[in-house]
């Protein structure tokens, strides 16, 4: 056994005694952290699979071929629930318990689950969305908060991100799904119903897990809470956390009012409060404005602006991307605790940047490189584009084509020789496919289609080790246990928010603007969001709770962040007087 000074844990408040904890040094927090993350693994199966599934809904709902407003709100309605769920989310888990709150969570997702897969029309189906959005704004907060109230510091920040690998899995996971029933009838309805499996799952797993320590001690439950950490510290280490986590929570519960309540107003009351607030809220709007949910719901509609049309392919292709995201997820666990939060950050949002332009140069490309409309060929199918014979209209290549809602039939053998330009109905694409033609009605063909795949692999390899989990691991860490759970609640609400602010406005941004200046907007938030980074997320590394609180609280009135990521000290520091 090794013995030294450790930064402490969840409960300590200053170095202690121990032997250092590793990542796989002890199966119990290891169990607890992969069971709480099935939370994670819901949340990422729901954003990953509707992606898929609507490639086939609109093909069972001809409402929703027909309307964008529609697709987008069948894949936003989860937000909407996910927004009032993680709102409510601090009252369940402060009032019931990180194990209560997770328990609800799961029944939202079983009901929500069945609810979709047999929805006799799109309006049932929204609603599902809905009930399922609220199990995944529960468990979007709750998971981390609980696996981080349960980890030693030392290994905090992996073990929070876990469960973001769990979230990455899940939407790889949901891939194969997509993949797995794209034969089968009833395609998107098996897709959306097996939402429900991984929430059965973590239902039977949750009859062994403990509740949080620290939730127990706040409700004066040492013994069970004392329990718990028997089962992840050694002796020598377990009379140190016992004894520092309880002058931990008797310090915020004497600081509630003489009901022993807070109210969100009290959050404002602290500028230290409100500081780290800024920060954890700032960091997971910066998360979602910097496209992560644009790539994740759309992925198979980009690959297809990017001119691979078969929904094969295009499903094929977005598991490649979820795979590249669990990886780069594996990534950051093993350099978050070694490198620290605040340079994951920064390296992540510089290849963010620099994968959104290619992603804008590409779909540049895409646009001007298109096959043309080959007239004589047209007319003598019969099929003909009643636009073509206006004159006035630039139809004389496939953008044109498809601008004025008919569909190209592209040459057979090289595509981006000049196709025909046909009614977009069954009867000319068939006729099209029995010429040996491909059929084009959302996209065109080009030559440049490889590089948009290649920046949507390269912006998943950056982001998925920094502003994927890190966001969620510093919203778990970096409020008072007393508010905890109710920042993070809010973090996650202004998260939710802000992704349903993406998920609603990029296919209209798309039609406004085209797709390669959206991706020009995303990349200058994600320059924004370093500045913000620079300006304002400290280092948290390795920092016990308590730790992370008095940083906030001796640092609140100083001149800001320096280039390590700490809190400059202001001119008149107390260090400044000792002799």
């Amino acid at each position: 056994m090794t013995m030294g000074f450790l930064p402490g844990t969840s409960g300590s408040s200053g170095p202690i005694v121990g032997k250092r904890m590793t990542f796989f040094g002890n199966s119990y927090i290891l169990g607890i952290t992969m069971a709480a993350g099935i939370g994670g693994l819901l949340f990422g199966y729901d954003t990953g699979v509707i992606s898929g599934a609507l490639l086939y809904i609109r093909d069972d709902f001809a409402s929703v071929q027909k309307s964008t407003f529609l697709q987008e709100t069948i894949v936003s309605m989860a937000i909407v629930g996910a927004i009032i769920g993680a709102a409510i989310s601090g009252w369940i888990s402060d009032s019931y318990g990180r194990k209560r709150a997770i328990v609800i969570a799961d029944l939202f997702f079983i009901v929500g689950a069945i609810a979709m897969a047999a929805a006799p029309d799109p309006y049932v189906l929204i609603v599902g969305r809905l009930l399922v959005g609220l199990g995944v704004g529960i468990a979007s907060i709750t998971s981390p908060i609980y696996i981080a109230e349960a980890s030693p510091s030392e290994i905090r920040g992996a073990l929070v991100s876990t469960n973001t690998l769990m979230t990455t899995g899940g939407q790889f996971l949901s891939y194969l799904v997509n993949l797995a029933f794209t034969e089968v009838p009833g395609t998107w309805r098996w897709m959306l119903g097996a939402a429900g499996l991984p929430a059965l799952l973590q239902l039977v797993l949750l009859l062994f897990l403990p509740e949080s320590p620290r939730w127990l001690f706040m409700q004066n439950n040492q013994v069970e809470g004392v329990a718990v950490l028997e089962k992840i510290y050694e002796p020598d280490r377990l009379a140190s956390e016992v004894e520092q986590l309880s002058a931990a929570v008797e310090e915020d519960l004497n600081s509630r009012d003489s009901n022993g309540n807070i109210s969100y107003l009290d959050l404002f009351k602290s500028k230290e409060v409100r500081r780290a607030l800024f920060t954890g809220v700032g960091l997971q709007a910066f998360q979602q404005f910097t496209g992560i949910n644009t790539v994740m719901y759309y992925s198979p509609t980009i690959v297809e602006l990017a001119g691979f049309v078969s929904n094969q392919i295009a499903l094929l292709l977005s598991l490649f991307v979820a795979a590249m995201n669990a990886l780069g997820t594996i990534l950051g666990i093993y350099l978050i605790d070694r490198c620290g939060r605040r340079l994951l950050l920064l390296m992540s949002l510089i290849g963010i940047f620099l994968s959104l332009a290619i992603l804008s140069g590409s779909f540049y490309l895409t646009s001007v490189d298109v096959p043309t409309v080959d007239i004589q060929q047209t007319l003598k199918a019969g099929y003909a584009c009643p636009a073509l014979l206006d004159f006035s209209r630039p139809l004389w290549n496939c953008n044109g084509c498809l601008t004025a809602g008919c569909g190209f039939c592209a040459a057979s053998g090289n595509k981006m020789l000049p196709g025909s330009c046909f009614l977009a109905n069954t009867t000319s694409e068939q006729y099209c496919s029995q010429h040996s033609g491909s059929w084009y009605s959302e996209v065109c063909p080009s030559n440049y289609g490889w590089l948009a795949v290649l920046g949507l692999v390269l912006y998943i390899a950056f982001f998925a080790p920094g502003m994927g989990p890190v966001p969620w691991t510093i919203n778990s860490e970096i409020y008072p246990s007393k508010y905890r759970s109710m920042c993070g609640g809010i973090a996650a609400t202004v998260c939710w928010i802000s992704n349903l602010i993406v998920s609603e406005s990029f296919l209209t941004l798309i039609d406004v603007l085209g797709t390669s200046k959206t991706f020009i907007v995303f990349s200058a938030i994600s320059v924004a969001a370093f500045l913000f980074v620079l300006a304002f997320v400290p280092e948290t590394k390795g920092l016990s709770f308590e730790e992370v609180d008095k940083l906030w609280q001796g640092r609140s009135y100083s001149g800001g962040i320096d280039e390590e990521g700490s809190f400059k000290k202001p001119l008149l520091d107390d260090d400044h007087h000792k002799t």
